[in-house]
């Protein structure tokens, strides 16, 4: 039976060579699982996921990982560049297709979609309204005259003819105007503008003057500059979270873990040694057991709150929990409680 399950098929080819190169250092070393995770400071589970192409290691554990096995770690690095690259860019395909399938979907919800077979349903455009042309002032037609003669209609001249030339302008009757005349000509257009004009101008100066009255005039207020918002922190490569982010999650898939992080306690209870691991990096601690035997359970505990449990499986001998946001490593503290029954903390 091969020591080596099949990598994934969807694993980029550059993280499918570095996961293999992985590989052969640890069957050259001649280290089991076990021992290479005593080695490295990295747990057994971990292991298992970088070396079967589920997880991309840290460079953390690539630095570990040649100290053990004697290799050059600057050339194991530039392996670990390369698939680091691959890996972010896979994720970022991923990522899009996920949102493309999600845009789709809501649209499809919305109706924005026709079904199977149905054409979608546009509004036809309205047609566009003919631009209105200017109208010329008519002239007033003839109007009734006393005594039911016809007053004729007085013909449109280049200059309007003085008063005493041809006596008095004829006077239209009051009762009813002309058919298509309007009041007053041009002239009553021009007033009626001016007066539009007039009354909006007004009203512009009265809201000048609420504005004025309610204490938002007088000089100008200096405009307000933004407050300063507080930056996110700038991670290493390769972290995933910081404080309150890492709450519940995997130190080693988040990346906090390996170099990032420290013992700031540790204890020893029976034959298993158990530790707070801290980083400062993601301001977060979890528990850890080592040497400890199945069903040997570790928990991380920060005033009245508890983490989840870690438990030591049946082909392991250490175990840890998920992460827990604390500002300082003294803030928490980790208990185990072995199989036999004894239990015991960090101090």
């Amino acid at each position: 039976m091969p020591r080596w399950k099949a990598l994934p098929d969807e694993l980029d080819p550059q993280v499918k060579e570095f996961a293999g190169q992985l590989r052969r250092l640890v069957d050259r070393s001649g280290l089991g699982i076990a021992a290479l995770a005593d080695r490295t400071g990295y747990s057994k589970t971990s292991w298992e996921r970088y070396l079967n192409g589920r997880l991309l290691a840290p460079k953390g554990a690539i630095v570990a990982l040649a100290e053990v096995t004697g290799t050059n770690p600057v050339h194991l690095t530039t392996m670990w560049e390369l698939a680091e690259r691959a890996w972010s860019r896979s994720e970022m395909r991923h990522d899009m297709t996920m949102e493309a399938i999600r845009i789709s979907q809501a649209r499809a919800a919305l109706g924005e979609f026709g079904g199977p077979g149905q054409a979608t349903q546009t509004k036809p455009a309205k047609p566009a309204k003919p631009a209105k042309q200017a109208r010329e002032p008519r002239q007033p037609g003839p109007a009734a005259a006393p005594g039911g003669a016809k007053r004729p209609t007085i013909p449109q001249q280049a200059a309007a003819p003085s008063v005493d030339q041809f006596g008095p302008a004829p006077v239209l009757s009051p009762q009813e105007p002309p058919r298509g005349a309007v009041p007053g000509g041009g002239g009553g257009r021009r007033r009626l503008l001016m007066f539009g004009a007039g009354a909006l101008g007004a009203a512009l100066i009265i809201a000048v003057g609420f504005f004025v009255l309610n204490g938002k005039g007088g000089e100008p207020e200096a405009e307000k500059s933004p407050s300063p918002t507080a930056s996110a922190p700038q991670l290493p490569r390769g972290v995933k979270c910081v404080g309150a982010g890492c709450g519940g999650k995997d130190p080693e898939a988040m990346n906090c873990g390996g170099d990032l992080a420290l013992n700031s306690t540790e204890a020893v209870i029976g034959s298993v040694t158990v530790q707070v691991r801290y980083s400062k990096t993601c301001k977060a601690a979890w528990g850890r057991i080592q040497g400890a035997a199945p069903g040997d359970v570790v928990q991380l505990q920060k005033g009245a709150a508890s983490s989840k449990k870690g438990t030591v499986s049946a082909s392991d001998t250490d175990a840890y929990t998920p992460m827990m946001a604390v500002d300082a490593a003294s803030d928490a503290k980790a208990c185990v409680t072995l199989s036999s029954g004894q239990k015991g903390c960090t101090k």
